[in-house]
């Protein structure tokens, strides 16, 4: 009886136990629409137009100009990632008292729980830089993730 109970509950109690990596994958958006080092090496290239650039990577956070009046456009991205997750499963069941008085009933439980969480930042940024005709006269890039 007692292997009938764990063959048929053992598959429900693993079921519900997942890791945060797990959990992290089912909720992360990676829906392709964020700005990455790939596009920037990808698609940017010198001489084009500001507004090449921006159906590329969209408006800059930040637009300015250097000592000769060139713009400089500066793309500043933050992403925080924070995944908690928490199992919990047990197994309860009654069992009949052996050694005990007739129709006594004795009950047996497990139970089990485990968390954990994970916080983690990446940081983008981009400098594009123009010269004096509104073309991209030099760019760089910097990536990290903490």
């Amino acid at each position: 009886m007692r292997k009938f109970i764990l063959v048929v509950l053992l598959p429900f109690v693993l079921t519900a136990c997942a890791t945060a990596g797990a959990h992290r994958q089912a909720v992360q958006d990676d829906n392709g629409d964020r700005l990455t080092v790939g596009t920037v090496q990808k698609e940017i290239r010198i001489g084009m137009s500001g507004a090449e650039v921006a159906a590329v990577l969209g408006s800059p956070n930040i637009v300015t100009t250097d000592e000769d009046r060139r713009e400089i456009w500066i793309y500043d991205k933050v992403a925080t990632d924070y995944v908690e997750s928490s199992s919990s499963g047990g197994i309860s069941a009654l069992i009949l008292g052996v050694g005990s008085s007739v129709g006594a009933l004795g009950s047996g439980n497990y139970s089990s729980s485990a968390g954990a969480a994970s916080r983690s930042q990446r940081t983008l940024t981009i400098i594009i830089k123009y010269d004096h005709e509104s073309r991209v006269r030099d760019f760089a890039y910097h990536t990290s993730k903490f």
